[in-house]
């Protein structure tokens, strides 16, 4: 079976300071990582992250490693400047989420979306 990728959100945060935007896609794909199990991908500025089921599990063992209920996927994600970024976080929990957060240099707060994935986190 090839993977199936459905569109769940397509967004766009402009900025006024220079005309710029900053577009983000999330879908949802059938077969994401070397499982070939369901998962979600980001895509922003060329970039693609996949969270699928065993790098989620990587990530939430950090998490709660260092005590937190979010991990902060600092090299994934465009955080360059403090004005203007897409930072991607893992929410743990009993139902997972990725949480994308987009701020362009006009907006005074960041823009912030969240997405469940289709698969629950071992707990071990």
């Amino acid at each position: 079976m090839s993977n199936v990728k459905t569109p769940v959100e397509h967004f766009e945060v402009k900025d006024l300071e220079d005309g710029s935007k900053i577009e983000v896609l999330v879908e949802h794909c059938t077969e994401v990582g070397n499982a070939g199990k369901p998962g979600l991908q980001v895509w922003y500025m060329g970039n693609v992250v996949c969270f699928e089921p065993l790098m989620a599990e990587r990530l939430a063992y950090q998490a709660r490693k260092a005590g937190k209920t979010e991990h902060y996927l600092e090299d994934r994600s465009w955080a360059v400047h403090d004005d203007q970024f897409v930072k991607l976080f893992l929410v743990c929990g009993d139902k997972p989420e990725v949480r994308v957060e987009v701020k362009t240099r006009s907006k005074s707060k960041a823009i912030v979306k969240t997405y469940p994935l289709p698969f629950a986190l071992d707990e071990e």
